[in-house]
């Protein structure tokens, strides 16, 4: 969802970039996008690793994140480009659609309404309601499970490394949507097809990735 199909990867940044100044550290850019992907705890986790702190706890911290995160995705983000046009086409082809993030619930609710597109998903889930969150595949093993369908005739659709390496594991066709400044990271190239854009997907693709569906 962040970064796939609402352009909310900048917000998390700028949220964790204030939420640890308030801690005296000083986290880079480079830095958080190089988590991308990952859920709050084991992103907070890693920053603790990395850059030990006193004064507030991991948790209070991710709580912050999450709290300041919330209000401005729900105030400000806007949708990826081809985000709108990708749902349409999966809809009017009568094949389900999911949401499958490392966010919480409440933050998957509020992208989905303020983008108008709770409708057209059969389900949204969260990898905090699994035992792990992304990379591993755990939140699409249970989104497949809850659609009904066999994870090896899904197709996700993944912006960040961690995703891509959760989606992969749980035996998915995927594409790769990688951000401009790593869009030739050899992460991605783990990805059954990698395109610049939401809007470079057509009916050529689907009808390719289709014929060698099992």
């Amino acid at each position: 969802m962040d970064g796939l199909l609402v352009d909310s990867e900048p917000i998390w940044r700028q949220v964790a970039i204030e939420v640890f100044d308030t801690v005296g550290v000083a986290l880079t850019e480079d830095f958080c996008r190089s988590t991308t992907g990952l859920g709050t705890v084991p992103f907070v986790q890693l920053a603790f690793d990395t850059f030990p702190w006193e004064g507030k706890s991991q948790t209070q911290i991710g709580d912050e994140i999450i709290l300041m995160a919330h209000e401005r995705i729900g105030a400000n983000a806007h949708a990826m480009p081809g985000a709108l046009e990708l749902i349409q086409f999966f809809y009017e082809r009568g094949i389900p659609l999911a949401v499958a993030s490392a966010s919480p619930m409440e933050i998957i609710e509020t992208v989905l309404e303020r983008l108008d597109i709770k409708q057209y998903f059969r389900l949204w889930h969260s990898a905090l309601l699994e035992a792990r969150n992304k990379p591993f595949p755990d939140v699409y093993l249970g989104a497949a499970r809850m659609l009904g369908v066999e994870p090896s005739r899904c197709l996700a659709f993944e912006d960040s490394g961690n995703g891509l390496r959760s989606a992969v594991s749980a035996g998915m066709k995927t594409i790769a949507v990688p951000a401009d400044y790593e869009y030739d990271d050899s992460k991605f190239d783990v990805a059954t097809l990698k395109i610049p854009s939401l809007l470079s997907f057509d009916e050529g693709i689907f009808d390719t990735l289709s014929k060698t569906t099992p």
